[in-house]
């Protein structure tokens, strides 16, 4: 169950879209046959939930005590919790032991880099130490499900995780004109970025699953090629590691037969396949540059994010009408 089912993000309670309950909806999925999965980001706050409102002392803050930013999402700012906090530790277990109770064996923990924002700690210890110490608390609490980390400092998370999303989200586009050129932004979610971060941590497979995000099959839902489409399933293989997140009722006959055989397929040595038209990172021009960072600080204007989200909202509704 991805992002969706709670109340706002901070209050992990199913809201009105779940009259059962999620130990109600765990206990569909298994009785389809199916491991239960989950989706959380347990470290982020929005000003919307009740969280936010009732602990206002457990938010990170700057030497001036101001709130630290943890980005943008959701239309609202984010903010992050302090993990040094005793309070918040306890909150954290009691959310995962929570989580496992309603029968999720699978478990995914997103934007967790707000855990090692740098900030004026309860207690004075690094911030690489701060995020440990909040992710080893979770998975103390959450016991032996299958944990993937996302939006995850990596170095602190090895031996706490079984799996590490390692690059952006991918997106139903293979680049952005706005992001490439106008921001200079080769981070931010699309499919070639989330590619090239991808193969660049591959050295990691030894030590933990390596997680490249969903594979594309409903080509009436992106806008990339088929040859782009097979580079990202191709990653996927070479990771071992497959998710398509397309509704079978998007994909065609043909579309869910080429599922099926990606998903019966065995991995993929590097050796067999070429991410080369992925991996350079465009060049840019000084101006670019200038303009990038000035569009990065208004950015940090909520009504410009604010922009920016409704100008992505258009797009997905272009092309879903294409």
């Amino acid at each position: 169950m991805d992002d969706g089912w709670q109340h706002a993000i901070g209050d992990w309670a199913p809201n009105e879209k779940f009259p059962s309950g999620m130990g109600g909806f765990a206990a569909q999925i298994l009785r389809a046959g199916r491991t239960p999965g989950i989706w959380l980001a347990p470290l982020i706050v929005t000003p919307s939930s009740a969280l936010f409102r009732q602990h206002p002392d457990w938010l990170l803050r700057d030497l001036q005590q101001n709130l630290v930013s943890a980005g943008f999402n959701w239309g609202e700012p984010l903010y992050a919790l302090d993990t040094t906090i005793p309070a918040v530790l306890e909150w954290l277990s009691a959310l995962m032991m929570q989580v496992r109770a309603w029968g999720y064996d699978y478990v995914k923990l997103d934007f967790l880099y707000a855990g090692a924002l740098p900030g004026d700690r309860h207690t004075s210890i690094s911030r690489e130490q701060a995020y440990r110490q909040g992710l080893e608390t979770m998975r103390k609490a959450l016991g032996d499900v299958y944990l993937l980390t996302c939006g995850a400092p990596i170095l602190p998370s090895l031996d706490l995780c079984d799996g590490i999303r390692i690059g952006p989200d991918v997106a139903s586009h293979w680049n952005s004109y706005r992001d490439d050129v106008l921001l200079s932004n080769f981070a931010i979610p699309g499919t070639r970025n989330a590619i090239r971060t991808t193969v660049n941590r591959l050295w990691l497979k030894p030590l933990v699953h390596t997680d490249p995000d969903v594979a594309y099959f409903a080509s009436n839902r992106n806008t990339m090629t088929t040859e782009q489409e097979k580079i990202l399933r191709d990653l996927a293989l070479v990771c071992d590691y497959k998710a398509t997140s397309d509704l079978p009722a998007w994909l065609s006959e043909t579309e869910r037969a080429e599922l099926v055989e990606f998903l019966d397929a065995g991995k993929t040595s590097l050796n067999d396949v070429d991410f080369s038209t992925a991996m350079p990172i465009p060049e840019t021009s000084f101006a670019q540059e200038i303009f990038g960072k000035l569009l990065g600080w208004l950015g940090s204007f909520p009504a410009v994010m604010k922009l920016f989200r409704w100008l992505d909202e258009q797009e997905i509704k272009a092309n879903l009408a294409d």
